[in-house]
């Protein structure tokens, strides 16, 4: 009789424990896993730790340097024109500048033939640059998908998403 007994509290334990595990399953299933992101930016500039920001809160995992984003730029060969004050390397794409966290999730989706994104420059009200001492200014700007041209290095660029302010 004991066995009995034993053997049936054994089966409700087991049967409690997979009940437990498969109801967290929804909530483990609903958290996707965060997008690795390495980013180098000059460690005083404001702008840079407020994109930076803007990004972990849309998904993606980052580390920084706060060094060396002109070398990286260089490195992989994006023109000083198309450059801004900080570069970002995510899904094997350079994403320079203050680029939508939605324009790289949407790179990453549709995974173009080309070097990644830029936003020229730093322009007011591009994410990063909205912040209280921009006055709600937002200035009309671009996001350009840079191509490489594998046979003799010519970089060009489209326009990907155009924001007008």
């Amino acid at each position: 009789m004991k066995s009995t007994n034993r053997r049936h509290a054994l089966r409700l334990l087991a049967a409690a424990a997979a009940f437990t595990s498969t109801a967290a399953l929804p909530t483990l299933a609903a958290t996707p896993a965060k997008i690795p992101m390495e980013v180098w930016k000059d460690p005083n500039c404001g702008c840079c730790k407020d994109w930076v920001a803007i990004m972990e809160k849309s998904g993606f995992a980052v580390t920084v340097h706060d060094t060396g984003n002109n070398a990286v730029r260089a490195k992989l060969g994006l023109p000083q024109r198309l450059g801004s004050c900080h570069t970002a390397l995510v899904g094997g794409y350079l994403v320079e500048g203050h680029v939508p966290a939605a324009d790289v999730h949407k790179l990453l989706k549709e995974k173009p033939k080309a070097l990644g994104l830029t936003v020229p420059g730093m322009p007011v009200g591009s994410p990063g640059m909205d912040g209280p001492e921009y006055g709600g200014r937002k200035d009309p700007y671009e996001v350009l998908l840079v191509t490489k041209n594998l046979m003799n290095s010519e970089v060009s660029t489209s326009v990907f998403t155009g924001y007008r302010g």
